[in-house]
């Protein structure tokens, strides 16, 4: 697994912790990145796009569930939301990753961390909202 991918990883539980808790503080990521040793590099990634998901989290819902075919964000698995939120966060309001990667890394982490179905479904809404 490359760095930039367990950044990733991090910044997806980060946003996790961010809805379970109601809260968009970044000083929600001072301990976890202390607890998962990441270095200088993976630290910027990491709160440069903690912040920009916290600051655009309304549009960045919004873009969800205009494209998540009716399905209202409260229905919706909780990991699957933080990988969708970290996806368009990165891409179209933090370090600018081109949407193609974006998505392939959030169908991984998907797979990794989600139902067998919500790959495909986390596909399918990140396709078309960041095309």
């Amino acid at each position: 697994m490359s760095k930039r991918t367990k950044a990733r990883e991090t910044l997806m539980q980060l946003v996790f912790q961010m809805e379970a808790r109601n809260s968009s503080d970044e000083e929600l990521t001072t301990p976890v990145l202390e607890e998962k040793g990441t270095d200088k590099k993976q630290e910027e990634y990491i709160k440069e796009n903690f912040k920009a998901i916290a600051e655009n989290l309304s549009e960045i819902d919004a873009l969800i569930e205009a494209n998540s075919l009716k399905w209202k964000l409260s229905r919706l698995p909780k990991t699957d939301l933080a990988i969708m939120r970290v996806a368009i966060g990165e891409s179209k309001y933090g370090t600018g990753t081109p949407a193609e990667v974006a998505i392939n890394e959030a169908v991984e982490l998907a797979k990794e961390f989600c139902g067998e179905k919500s790959p495909s479904f986390i596909n399918g809404v990140l396709g078309k909202a960041l095309s």
